[in-house]
């Protein structure tokens, strides 16, 4: 990801903290013509594994993708935040000198690690059973696994496989309008929320200088 150091975020707790948010990841490796291949894929971040973090996901047994990755070579994946346009009619510096462009704003995390995959009953029912129960922890009447019948569960769990990732690298970057002027930073602001973009100004708020 092109780093710049004004949009860069390193604190690991706030980069976790968006892919929990966020858990629908686009994970990326490439065949072997090396030819890049991606599928986004919901994870489970387990923040207290490993140094950095550990990925957990599942995927269709007939998605050729899992194979490529039992070689062991290192991944992408990709979480993507809030993201908005970002008109230049919002900045009071266009009235000033008319010297602005559009632009968009967004808040990313990417992660690198080696996979491992998983094709343990035990294990595939884990992170199923983790990954449900983390999703409809806000519903009324949260549903579980285990409303299914077992024999059904079970014939649905041989039809996938897992992936455990242990993170080697991660990346944040927010991109928030941090390098504009305070007046052009509450000028899209206000034009953000003018649209019903109110994720990405409140984004903005937190990191006004």
């Amino acid at each position: 990801m092109y780093e710049v150091k004004s949009f860069a975020e390193d604190r690991l707790d706030v980069q976790h903290a968006m892919i929990e948010k966020h858990p629908l990841g686009l994970l990326i490796c490439t065949d072997d013509n090396r030819r890049p291949l991606a599928n986004p894929l919901p994870f489970v971040l387990r923040a207290e594994q490993g140094e950095l973090g550990t990925l957990l996901a599942h995927m269709a047994r007939p998605n050729p993708q899992w194979r490529l990755l039992t070689s062991g070579s290192e991944c992408l994946v990709v979480f993507q935040g809030e993201e908005a346009y970002v008109s230049p009619g919002w900045y009071p510096s266009k009235r000033e000198h008319g010297k602005v462009v559009p632009t968009w704003n967004y808040i990313s995390v990417h992660v690198w690690g080696r996979p491992t995959v998983r094709d343990d009953p035990d294990w595939l029912k884990a992170q199923v059973d983790t990954l449900t129960d983390r999703q409809e922890a806000s519903s009324a009447n949260p549903w579980r696994v285990d409303d299914a019948p077992a024999e059904f569960t079970e014939s649905m769990l041989k039809g996938i496989v897992g992936l455990e990732i242990a993170i080697s690298e991660i990346q944040g970057k927010w991109k928030v309008s941090q390098n504009r002027p305070a007046a052009d930073i509450r000028g899209v602001q206000d034009g953000l929320t003018a649209i019903g973009e109110t994720a990405m100004a409140a984004e903005i708020a937190r990191r006004a200088r």
